[in-house]
């Protein structure tokens, strides 16, 4: 079964797309982040993408990180069995790296972050509708 919500899947898309009613700034969709968190395993990719059985855990969600080796034992040859990635986000990086270390203890494959954020500006209402922009 495919879960089709009209609203929610226009909506989602409109957010990813960076449109939605969302005012945070420089937002982007992470695809390996949402894999990880949403399917830590695999297993969801793994019913649509027959060729990437043979990958274990969340290595599925970049298979073009893995070594040859690992590529090789799993019977994946990248621009043969499966496509190379046609753009990979200097984003995903730090998401990638904590799928290459195996399974998370957390049910979703939750992460806790590398490093603490940097405090975000505050920005109130005001910073909305003001004309200076550079507060």
């Amino acid at each position: 079964k495919v879960d089709y919500d009209v609203c929610s899947n226009y909506g989602n898309w409109l957010y990813s797309a960076g449109i939605g009613n969302d005012p945070r700034e420089n937002r982007k969709f992470n695809m390996i982040k949402q894999g990880l968190d949403y399917d830590g395993n695999g297993d969801y990719v793994r019913l649509w993408l027959p060729e990437l059985q043979g990958l274990k855990g969340a290595d599925i969600h970049s298979p073009w990180a893995l070594t040859s080796a690992a590529l090789s034992q799993a019977g994946v040859t990248l621009g043969e069995t499966y496509p190379q990635p046609v753009v990979t986000a200097p984003e995903w990086s730090r998401h990638m790296n904590q799928s290459l270390q195996g399974s998370s203890p957390h049910p979703r494959g939750r992460r806790a972050p590398a490093h603490t954020p940097a405090p975000h500006r505050n920005r109130g209402i005001d910073f909305y509708f003001s004309r200076k922009k550079d507060v």
